[in-house]
């Protein structure tokens, strides 16, 4: 057996040991879900040791598992609050902390990528990370940039300088090729998904994360598209590498101290802002920024919000897709014969099946709910019931869901959505949600 696929093992049999753990635990609770463990059930000395220990495994990951445990940080607020201390604290630090990479093969990453003289583009650069991304780590110096004019004084910039972890690549390939092997579990979850094509495009668009180059391309359509913005800031790029970038740095806020320690107003402007990143870009730049965790954003000291790492994306050309807005403003009519007969047609209902049309409406009406009214709070109490609703096997949520299919085009716009509402009930904002869509959301018309 070759490293590769050894280390694949590895992770694969670390992350098979949690959920066991965690079920030996919960095992206590007399086969309770999740959900409904009461208090005297599990003890904070047992919430703690499985806190960390997941933040133990998976904070060794690199690759898929590690892009797990960030998106599996945004779901917390769907915890029971007598269960989300020692989570939240654990994952939080999933969002920008991973152990660095030696110093050595740091340096020889940044020789092959920038040149052998790659220390005579910065005038400083520090080699402890400041922060980690899913595949790689970030580090601040300054760059040097041309002078105008010859004999100059060249002038700096401060720079956030990413970096492949070594083998990443092969990493999170062979992590998909293990996700690739769980197929037929997930048929038996979802029995109403196809769940092939849905795998052929996240390794799709996944593997796009790996080339740093096209990063920068996709990070320098934002910048342009929000050049000058008053809500949105993008770094611009420096210079890139396939497997290096270079970005101006963003100092601010991290949005994981917003929702930590900021006030009801900070936490409310933040959700604002991103749900208007959300349905903005696809129509300003063609491209949905798809990782939603709060390690990716920053309120700036000026009260714009800033984006980075944007290796996941949604390729959006046209704009958000009609259907959604047209079919979230039917569900908000009422009309239960439009919203089924519209999923049919995009591929959420598959043709020959049959399915209650009323009862479809009941199960999408409470997830609009923020777009029903002028202002809504997301909450974690209104996540966590969600979830309640939608997990519990005895819930006709529950069942008709298990009908539904996820169309491949439709992926990262499923995922963002999800991972935004994860961050808002995090930040228990209220906003104007509904004016936003009224203003970005093709299809999407004046309700009342």
């Amino acid at each position: 057996m070759s490293d590769i696929p050894r280390r694949a093992a590895a992770r694969t049999a670390k992350l098979a040991a949690l959920p066991l753990g965690f079920a030996g635990r919960t095992a206590l609770g007399f086969g309770k879900r999740a959900v409904g463990i009461a208090t005297d059930v599990i003890s904070e000395d047992i919430q703690r040791r499985t806190a960390e220990q997941l933040f133990s495994v998976l904070g060794q990951l690199k690759g898929g598992a590690m892009k797990f445990g960030q998106a599996l940080s945004v779901f917390e607020a769907a915890l029971p609050e007598e269960m989300a201390g020692p989570y939240r604290q654990a994952l939080t630090k999933l969002q920008e902390a991973a152990p660095p990479m030696p110093v050595a093969s740091l340096h020889k990453a940044l020789a092959e990528q920038l040149g052998p003289d790659w220390r005579d583009k910065f005038a400083e650069f520090d080699d402890s990370p400041a922060a980690a991304a899913s595949i790689g780590q970030v580090h601040r110096a300054v760059w040097k940039l041309p002078p105008a004019r010859r004999n100059a004084k060249p002038k700096t910039v401060q720079v956030a300088v990413k970096v492949q972890y070594p083998g990443a690549g092969d990493a999170l390939i062979a992590d998909l090729k293990q996700l690739s092997r769980l197929a037929g579990m997930f048929k038996i979850i979802q029995p109403g998904m196809d769940i092939k094509p849905l795998l052929a495009e996240l390794r799709e668009r996944i593997t796009e994360e790996l080339d740093y180059a096209m990063e920068a391309e996709t990070q320098t359509a934002f910048a342009e598209a929000f050049a000058d913005d008053a809500e949105i800031y993008v770094p611009r790029v420096i210079a890139a590498a396939p497997k290096v970038l270079v970005t101006e740095w963003v100092d601010g806020t991290p949005l994981s101290k917003i929702i930590s320690d900021g006030t009801v107003e900070e936490r409310d402007e933040a959700g604002r802002l991103m749900a208007t990143l959300h349905f903005s870009a696809p129509a300003r730049a063609g491209l949905l920024h798809a990782d939603p965790h709060p390690g990716n954003f920053r309120m700036l000291a000026d009260g714009r919000l800033g984006v980075i790492d944007f290796g996941a994306v949604a390729r959006l050309p046209g704009g958000h897709p009609e259907p959604i807005g047209r079919l979230v403003r039917l569900a908000l009519d009422g009309d239960a014969a439009g919203v089924a007969a519209g999923l049919r047609e995009e591929g959420f209902v598959k043709q020959d099946d049959e399915i209650d049309a009323q009862g479809l409406l009941d199960f999408l009406r409470p997830m609009i709910e923020p777009v029903a009214v002028e202002r809504f709070r997301f909450t974690r109490s209104w996540l966590r019931g969600e979830a309640t609703r939608l997990s519990s096997p005895r819930s006709p949520a529950y069942q008709l869901s298990r009908k539904l299919n996820l169309p491949p085009s439709y992926l990262l716009i499923h995922r963002v959505t999800l991972g935004s509402i994860g961050v808002l009930s995090q930040l228990e904002a209220e906003a104007p949600y509904r004016e936003i869509l009224k203003k970005w959301l093709p299809g999407f018309a004046p309700v009342g």
